[in-house]
């Protein structure tokens, strides 16, 4: 099953990057403090996170190389956990704002920061062909309030509000 989330999870790497002008990414990631646990507030549906019913995370940890271990896991509906680690590496010149990440094989995606909060409390991540979206928060909850502006910036960088679905509780 993890061999088939990982097929999955990969596919978006392969994704074309025609979506409208190139995303702004914020100007600088501080790494050390992107590190760590955040959890999925909101999305766009993809077919590789299909299976996720809830409680979904990404985990990111500085390795040695300077790189970044990832560790996405979700909770399936019937309870289980399924997880996928992969790499994420910095794109050079974009101030840790661009991630090539990989979950194996020889393709890596797209992510890039197009929204952070001063004290890394949320992220806003995008691809640039727009057909990926997270909303990414510290706590696994945040207020409607906060995700309505998140979601604006989202729109202000050409992307479909309509499409976002919340998946935090």
């Amino acid at each position: 099953m993890q061999k088939i989330f990982l097929l999955l999870a990969s596919s978006f790497l392969l994704a074309g990057c025609a979506g409208g002008p190139p995303l702004k990414t914020v100007p600088s990631v501080d790494l050390t403090r992107y590190s760590g646990t955040w959890h999925e507030i909101a999305r766009y549906p993809n077919w590789f996170q299909r299976n996720c019913a809830g409680q979904v995370t990404a985990e990111y940890l500085p390795a040695q190389d300077g790189s970044l271990t990832v560790r996405n896991a979700c909770t399936r509906k019937d309870g289980s956990v399924e997880s996928v680690k992969g790499r994420a590496t910095v794109v050079p010149g974009s101030g840790n704002a661009r991630l090539k990440v990989s979950f194996g094989g020889p393709f890596a995606g797209d992510y890039q920061i197009i929204g952070l909060d001063p004290d890394y409390q949320w992220a806003l991540v995008g691809h640039p062909s727009r057909r990926y979206l997270w909303i990414l928060a510290r706590s696994p909850r945040i207020s409607e309030k906060l995700t309505s502006r998140i979601v604006h910036l989202a729109v202000e960088q050409g992307y479909d509000a309509g499409r976002i679905v919340r998946t935090a509780p």
